[in-house]
């Protein structure tokens, strides 16, 4: 018996069968794989025209910029998305949209699981865009993380630092997590803890550091201006000042720098004491004290 299995003549001619029922194959492909791309042409034509259509009608609304590019990018996905199942049934006439869509259901599961923190994060976007607080320009706190919000994406959030480092900011912990948002406002309450010395007559202490809070421009006239005497510190009668000036950062600490300057001078021309921490030293027997002849 002859062996041909090892022929090389024979696995050349199983190559060359291979490569020509292939050949014939693609060719026969030809057709529908040119429908499959002018159909994507036509797609992506659709795409533009659609997302152009979105962007003028957005832009006669109120919308954030953030929540506008958000509804032109769901726009975009949506119309590709139509013409790549289109496509795929095109090119292969046996693939069925319900089988195509069963398998795409089979296969978002599992890259769902695969990609699950940035299907997250993604969706936390789309909901921190929809809603209507935390705009681009706010002062916000959250989880040790403070500044001016520079940028609303997708999947994170661009937070710069009153230092100018920026910090990228993934949308899930904005969303989970308690968000301040300090610019909600114009305004908002400030305060500061001042201390007198214990012989200071409180009420006279009082009028002395109101007058010089209602003389400043650093606050707001028209809303309250609150004096507490709050604690018997160790060395001080402590008084909790509150006023209302400007929400950013450096509104506060302009204000503040203002307030604690008056105060000051305030006390000093009335002859009010803020005292330096005081040591009181008590002794259980008598200490021997040597007079001035010895």
């Amino acid at each position: 018996m002859n062996d041909t299995a090892g022929d090389p003549l024979n696995t050349l001619e199983i190559l060359v069968e291979q490569v020509q029922a292939m050949w014939a194959g693609l060719v026969a492909l030809l057709p529908s794989l040119v429908i499959a791309i002018l159909f994507l042409f036509l797609t992506w034509i659709v795409a533009r025209f659609a997302t152009n259509i979105a962007e003028r009608l957005t832009a006669k609304t109120a919308m954030r910029p953030s929540l506008r590019e958000l509804v032109e990018t769901l726009v975009k996905i949506a119309i590709w998305t139509v013409g790549l199942l289109i496509a795929l049934t095109i090119l292969l006439p046996d693939l069925t949209p319900g089988s195509l869509v069963a398998g795409l259901g089979v296969g978002t599961v599992a890259i769902g699981f695969a990609f699950q923190d940035i299907f997250e994060n993604f969706l936390a976007g789309i909901l921190i865009m929809i809603r209507e607080k935390m705009r681009i320009g706010d002062y916000i706190s959250c989880e040790g993380i403070e500044g001016r919000v520079e940028q609303i994406m997708l999947r994170e959030t661009h937070v710069r630092k009153m230092s100018n480092e920026l910090t990228i900011v993934p949308n899930s912990i904005l969303f989970k997590n308690p968000v301040e948002i300090l610019t909600d406002r114009q305004q908002r309450r400030h305060e500061v803890i001042v201390g007198v010395s214990y012989d200071t007559d409180l009420e006279e202490a009082s009028s002395v550091i109101r007058s010089a809070l209602e003389a400043s421009d650093a606050t707001d006239d028209q809303k309250p201006i609150d004096i507490f005497a709050c604690e018997f510190n160790s060395s001080s009668v402590d008084f909790k000042l509150r006023w209302w000036a400007g929400s950013t950062q450096r509104d506060m600490h302009e204000s503040r720098d203002v307030v604690i300057r008056l105060v000051k001078r305030a006390l000093d021309e009335a002859g009010i004491e803020i005292p330096f921490p005081y040591r009181t030293h008590t002794f259980k027997e008598a200490i021997p004290v040597a007079s001035a002849a010895d």
